[in-house]
């Protein structure tokens, strides 16, 4: 199995140590006024994430953050609420963007990040693979036989893909980690449940995925306190400030976005330098599928957007992202590349 560069240094260690009122045993109390002076959080391509206190005062405050950004204009939000990224803290959280006076919430169990979020009149209706995973049913559906039937294709299962994750992961542990397309959080409560991270964010576009992935952490008492949030946002459209993300993770997704090399350079964009991406999709046909047989592949693959192993590699390489190495298995790809 080809894995990450060994070369490349460890990033940020667990906060709880030296910054209390970052860890994932804390529970938060209602104290939902600004401070006067940013408290401000920020990750770094370093061995730990520097916090900048308010000069007032030594003790954890509400913050103004850099980590989530507005999807219009990219400028951090400022937060109102506690800090730190669990449910709890989210959940109890404001968000407002100063350049576009833009506000976000969480009224429901995950914090809208969308350029559409808040608007009454607007309705956009999204290409039909996208709009399929926002369906109550298939989101039910999802880790109750929908994700088994990949192994069919030659996937080799959930805890396989997280092992063969974590050893490309290696360099990012103690960093923030982002599960794109997260679906119903499969993979974002093992990510979470490690421990290896500092935060985990589950994102994704459906909200009854998101619902489902609430539902599931709120069954395993073991990472309701953990530092995970759950963000509704487009791929093509990340709410995090450019250079701010150690880990990016698509699983079983890159078929299901309208224009993988629009996600692919925005993955790019929110990754600091030396941050890994990883992902994992479903293959159009493989180097070795006989050549008779690929325009019939194409043919009955077409409602999603799948992609050679060329064309991949192609797309990470042309977003800037260096370091391609990859696994293929029948249908299946894991690959990973890395932020220069």
């Amino acid at each position: 199995m080809a894995i990450a560069s060994p070369s490349l240094r460890p990033l940020h260690k667990s906060l709880s140590p030296k910054h209390p009122c970052f860890s994932h045993n804390l529970r938060f109390r209602p104290s939902l006024h600004f401070s006067s002076q940013p408290f401000r959080f920020t990750v770094r391509a370093s061995s730990a994430v520097a916090l900048e206190p308010d000069l007032s005062t030594q003790q954890c405050q509400p913050e103004e953050t850099d980590l989530f950004s507005c999807p219009v204009c990219y400028e951090p939000l400022i937060r109102k609420g506690p800090p730190g990224l669990n449910l709890e803290a989210i959940y109890r959280s404001g968000f407002k963007c100063k350049k576009c006076n833009k506000s976000y919430s969480s009224k429901d169990v995950y914090l809208d990040l969308t350029v559409t979020a808040g608007l009454r009149d607007y309705n956009e209706v999204q290409p039909a693979s996208t709009e399929l995973f926002r369906s109550p049913f298939v989101s039910f559906l999802y880790e109750r036989g929908w994700r088994q039937s990949f192994n069919q294709s030659g996937f080799p299962g959930p805890d396989e893909e997280f092992r063969m994750a974590q050893e490309y992961f290696k360099p990012a542990e103690g960093g923030i980690l982002v599960d794109v397309s997260c679906g119903s959080g499969l993979f974002s409560r093992k990510f979470a449940k490690s421990g290896a991270y500092s935060g985990v964010i589950a994102l994704d576009f459906s909200e009854n995925m998101l619902r489902q992935c609430s539902d599931f952490i709120k069954q395993d008492t073991s990472i309701l306190d953990r530092n995970i949030a759950l963000v509704r946002a487009d791929v093509s459209r990340l709410p995090f400030s450019s250079g701010s993300i150690d880990a990016v993770h698509a699983g079983a997704a890159v078929h299901c976005w309208p224009s993988a090399s629009n996600a692919i350079a925005e993955i790019s964009r929110i990754l600091r330098s030396g941050g890994i991406f990883v992902g994992s999709t479903f293959l159009r046909y493989t180097s070795s599928t006989p050549w008779i047989l690929r325009p019939l592949r194409e043919r009955i693959l077409q409602n999603y957007n799948y992609l050679t192993e060329e064309e991949i590699e192609d797309v990470c390489t042309s977003c800037g992202l260096t370091n391609y190495t990859k696994m293929v298995q029948r249908s299946f790809i894991m690959f990973s590349a890395q932020k220069p």
